[in-house]
């Protein structure tokens, strides 16, 4: 049903993934072959490097240091009490000029085998900070779907589609985390000789490996919702609001959802074939960029590029298009050109 939206959400982990991150909450399985003496040894100097960073970040009460602190903390296991990422995202929420992005983060400061995500309060305080952002009340819509309040998801779905924009703050947790890993130089028992991209390259792995797990909201509850609205013309009417702003949201997700949505949902031809040819440019932009993130290990100066960016903010679109021109990649693919099949 959904088989673009699942292949771009495959191509978008890929781009952010392009080698392990650091400190990654996985474990291996048991198919997969064993890391070498000397990988095992590299890992646990980065693990090292991580933890160095997170103690360097955390004195002090800036609250972008203190969000680049809180993300870089989040996958590390055995932190002391006051370097948890419980702890850094909470002073982060506290400190003067802490924004929206802050909060957002705060959402994963919970216990999933709890069922108690996303954290509530930090909810609660984002439809504050940000009522007009659709990303809000979509977190809020899947919170409230699954505790079977189907009045409020139906509520907050009338939201999003009011709502003027759609950000999920990825280019704010780049940003933080570009901006932080550069306080300390990496040490060289950190760096895989055989990468040639050296410390810059380690740090963009790092980087966008941990900007990867980023919250967002439950869209293939939305698609799914949205999907089976021809019974209710009010929730196609909002679904086909949502999905305009989602076509210019923060994302490649989010874009990607409302372009089907779009394709999906209009009564117009054109539309829904001008809505397909989009989002077959967005998947070429999304496997163009997962294709130069690869890259960073092996090129430093692309590495530096990209770290430069992530530095200026913005969105994870905006970043990844600014990416492609600036290495002369296409933003439209060549005429010829169709998506790999999802296996």
């Amino acid at each position: 049903m959904l088989h673009a939206l699942r292949h771009l959400a495959l191509a978008c982990s890929l781009s952010l993934l392009a080698a392990p991150a650091v400190a990654a909450k996985t474990k291996p399985t048991e198919k997969s072959a064993a890391p070498s003496a000397a990988a095992q040894t590299r890992d646990k100097a980065q693990l090292v490097f991580q933890r160095d960073l997170v103690s360097v970040l955390a004195p002090g009460g800036d609250p972008a240091r203190l969000l680049g602190a809180a993300l870089l903390a989040r996958p590390l296991f055995n932190q002391p009490p006051a370097n948890s990422f419980h702890r850094l995202i909470e002073r982060a929420a506290l400190a003067e000029g802490a924004g929206a992005a802050t909060s957002w983060v705060g959402l994963a400061d919970c216990d999933i085998h709890a069922d108690d995500c996303p954290n509530s309060a930090a909810l609660d305080k984002l439809l504050t900070q940000a009522p007009d952002n659709a990303a809000v009340w979509l977190v809020k819509l899947g919170a409230d779907a699954r505790a079977m309040k189907q009045d409020d998801a139906r509520a907050d779905l009338a939201k999003a589609a009011a709502a003027k924009l759609y950000d999920d703050y990825a280019g704010s947790s780049l940003q933080a985390l570009a901006t932080s890993v550069g306080t300390l130089p990496p040490p060289a028992d950190t760096l895989d000789p055989a990468h040639a991209g050296g410390a810059v390259g380690m740090q963009t792995v790092l980087v966008f490996g941990l900007a990867s797990s980023q919250p967002q909201p439950s869209l293939p509850l939305v698609a799914k919702l949205c999907e089976n609205a021809d019974e209710d013309s009010s929730i196609k009417s909002d679904c086909l609001a949502l999905a305009k702003t989602l076509e210019w949201g923060s994302s490649p997700l989010a874009r990607s959802l409302g372009l089907h949505l779009r394709e999906v949902l209009s009564d117009d031809p054109a539309a829904q074939q001008d809505a397909k040819n989009a989002r077959r440019t967005l998947i070429w932009q999304v496997q163009s960029f997962t294709q130069l993130l690869a890259r960073a290990p092996d090129d430093a100066a692309l590495s530096q590029r990209l770290l430069a960016l992530a530095r200026q903010g913005g969105t994870q679109m905006s970043l990844q298009l600014a990416a492609l021109r600036e290495n002369q990649i296409p933003v439209d693919p060549p005429a010829d050109w169709q998506p790999r099949k999802a296996k």
